[in-house]
């Protein structure tokens, strides 16, 4: 039939003009075309959550890291205004880490899939690095244990980016452009649920369970330890969750669905480079980078430098503006109480981070993403700015709000916005890649935090509270300039 109307005679015979005769055979040629790709079949419910299931496990890691990492070194002998620069190992582990990962899982397959055995090798790392790190103390006498709390702590945060970058590409790899939201929507409230239960397991243990939250000096209290220890093990085990309940798409259909060429993807797989080839095919397309990645990393700067600080001065913030400890003071039983508050705020941010999540991709169908985006950085901005009026902890809850609406907007909508403009073949590199957009802002701000607060604000960690606000406020008007194909 299809090589019966391909020939024009047989059109003109049947009365069609030389003009209709070449439509009618680029018409046929598309439908040919489209008969070979196959359409990527939409997800139900709970195929989007098992493919982001796993990322619960690593933001309850994540959120005991944010929440305890600064607690951690002051335990074993940091001094206030120097955890900025411990914190920079973070950063500078994903800036390593992810775009190398990324550019590997593209071209990756094996019996645990294409994203699987980076999600599983990083999770095993995480697991063993946060058993470590609160142990530094007591595990080793060579090293200072400062030093071994802080390379225990690159690796943590460097595994969790091996584990991290992965999942942002699969849930791309996994659900057609019309559930793209919806999936990194999933992916946020599974994140904010894992941040809750991690933020307050410390509070918990202590409160609840009776768990000891004081310790020696230079130790770190039983409460902190066996946090690290329940959230290393549940890492692990919601990976392996994700890695073994989700069939990844097999080379040759994930490449028909995208209208990638088998053949060229095979053969480029097997194409052995050389270390300069690879950097400069790397280099080659961070140059080549869409423009929506370059207008975000925009917004992604404001919104990062702000939560970088966040993360390293809360619990000053807190202990001096809230709880009247002295600047000093990182050792005794009201810092440490304190830092379990810390906990429970950052756990109550994460709960209002997963119920916006919940309603978030309804909202973004209503008045497009890019309103949603900036009015969750609005919310943000006014949150952090509240802390400085607020100085009783209870009050400190409503600030959460509005951060808890920015951090559910950061994780899930840059995301959203990016992947509508990336190339399927392509999609674990620039995912990688889009990841210098988080960690360039976090290392300046690292760079920056320590000197800010010692040289201006006099070791006075709530005045980097208002600067998070103001940074997260410029973000919110920074949206406003990205656009998208559809203009919302």
């Amino acid at each position: 039939m299809v090589w019966f109307f391909r020939r024009n005679a047989t059109f003109r015979n049947i009365g069609f003009t030389n003009s209709a005769c070449w439509l009618m055979r680029v018409a046929i040629s598309l439908l040919l075309k489209l008969n070979k790709m196959r359409i990527k079949p939409k997800l139900n419910f709970w195929q989007i959550w098992n493919v982001s299931f796993g990322f619960l496990g690593i933001q309850i890691g994540f959120s005991l890291q944010s929440a305890n990492v600064s607690r951690i070194l002051s335990n074993l002998g940091a001094d206030l205004h120097s955890l900025s620069f411990f914190w920079i190992l973070a950063p500078l582990m994903g800036l390593i880490v992810q775009p190398i990962v990324g550019a590997a899982s593209d071209r990756t397959w094996n019996r645990f899939g294409r994203r699987g055995p980076y999600l599983l090798g990083g999770a095993i790392v995480a697991c063993f690095a946060m058993w470590l790190m609160p142990n530094s103390a007591t595990l080793v006498s060579i090293l200072p244990p400062l030093l071994f709390g802080a390379i225990m702590f690159a690796l943590m945060d460097g595994s969790f980016n091996v584990t991290m970058q992965p999942f942002r590409a699969l849930v791309a790899d996994m659900t057609p452009e019309e559930q793209r939201t919806q999936g990194y929507s999933i992916q946020s409230l599974l994140i904010n649920t894992g941040a809750v239960i991690g933020s307050v397991l410390p509070f918990f243990l202590t409160n609840i369970l009776g768990v000891q939250n004081v310790a020696p000096e230079g130790q770190v209290p039983p409460s902190v330890i066996w946090s690290f220890y329940i959230g290393g093990g549940i890492l692990l085990l919601s990976v392996i969750w994700t890695v073994f309940r989700t069939k990844e798409y097999p080379p040759k259909e994930y490449c028909e669905q995208n209208g990638i060429d088998y053949d060229s993807w095979a053969k480029s797989k097997k194409e052995k480079k050389s270390t300069k080839e690879k950097l400069g095919d790397f280099f080659h397309l961070f140059t080549q980078m869409p423009v929506m990645m370059w207008r975000l990393a925009i917004v992604q700067f404001f919104s990062w430098f702000a939560l970088y600080l966040m993360w390293v001065y809360t619990t000053s913030a807190v202990a001096q503006h809230a709880f009247g400890t002295p600047v000093s003071d990182t050792s005794s039983a009201i810092y440490q109480e304190a830092g379990n508050w810390v906990g429970v705020l950052f756990g109550v941010y994460g709960l209002f981070a997963a119920i916006f999540s919940i309603f978030m991709a309804k909202i973004a169908k209503r008045i497009g993403r890019k309103a949603t985006y900036s009015l969750s950085l609005l919310m943000g901005g006014l949150g952090f700015l509240s802390m400085y009026i607020f100085n009783s902890p209870n009050m400190l809850i409503i600030s959460m709000i509005g951060i808890g609406i920015a951090w559910a907007g950061i994780l899930a909508m840059p995301y959203a916005l990016l992947s509508e403009s990336l190339p399927a073949d392509k999609m674990g590199v620039y995912m990688g890649i889009f990841n210098y957009t988080i960690v360039v802002p976090q290392i300046i701000s690292g760079l920056v935090g320590g000197p800010i607060l010692k040289s201006i604000f006099n070791n006075e960690a709530i005045f980097v509270m208002v600067i998070c606000g103001v940074s997260m406020l410029l973000g919110a008007v920074s949206v406003w300039f990205i656009k998208t194909k559809n203009a919302a």
